[in-house]
């Protein structure tokens, strides 16, 4: 995960949080989080991006909608962002 970009973890998160989100159902998350509009062309390149390293996995709902899921992978490097933090972290 050392090699994501901030917005990019963040996008990683919110997948993991959600069931099978689509691409304006994280968008909207992610603006609610940061209070500013999140364009498209931000969007999708970076969840591009995640499905490329092989975090995150792009699935087909109909014609025009995607949804995006973990990989186990994506899972094991939350997992492992979470063990590293918490070493720096006050309990």
């Amino acid at each position: 995960m050392y090699d994501l970009t901030g917005f990019q973890r963040d996008l990683l998160y919110v997948i993991a949080g959600l069931d099978e989100p689509h691409g304006l159902a994280i968008k909207d998350e992610l603006e609610s989080y940061y209070e500013k509009e999140i364009h498209h062309g931000r969007l999708y390149p970076n969840l591009d991006t995640l499905v490329d390293k092989g975090l995150v996995e792009k699935g087909q709902r109909d014609r025009r909608t995607n949804f995006y899921t973990l990989t186990r992978r994506g899972s094991r490097e939350i997992d492992a962002r979470a063990e590293w933090e918490a070493q720096y972290l006050d309990e």
